[in-house]
């Protein structure tokens, strides 16, 4: 590997402790710079790739942190609707065979309109004309 020779100057204090580094068996002078202006250099780096990363980052957080209040909302509004719903709704005699069938029939088309939803990528929300 070429090298390229360089003149530095350096205040007292920081070369006196050069020096005494250097005076260490095996090592040296352009040992302990390369290895300190590599070590300085790599840090710089990081400091770029994150502030080149920061701003997105700090946007997908923001981003993530309104999908996280939306999920409250609609969490918080099923159950409302399913306390309401339960409230409202008589409930069913342990003989009404015809009752039970019906709402099972309609529980069964209710999860396969969501699981057909689900798999198609449709939203009932945000949607224009709400299906």
């Amino acid at each position: 590997m070429e090298k390229i020779r360089h003149q530095l100057f350096l205040p007292r204090p920081l070369s006196d402790r050069l020096e005494a580094l250097a005076a260490k068996p095996g090592a040296t002078k352009s040992a302990i710079l390369v290895d300190a202006l590599t070590a300085w250099l790599n840090r710089r780096g990081a400091s770029e790739l994150e502030d080149r990363f920061s701003i997105r980052l700090d946007r997908m957080t923001r981003s993530i942190g309104r999908v996280e209040a939306d999920t409250h909302v609609m969490l918080e509004t099923l159950a409302l609707f399913i306390r309401f719903e339960l409230a409202i709704q008589t409930p069913l005699a342990e003989n009404d065979q015809a009752g039970r069938a019906l709402g099972a029939k309609r529980f069964e088309a209710f999860v396969t309109q969501v699981g057909r939803h689900v798999a198609s990528g449709r939203r009932t929300l945000g949607s224009e004309d709400g299906q």
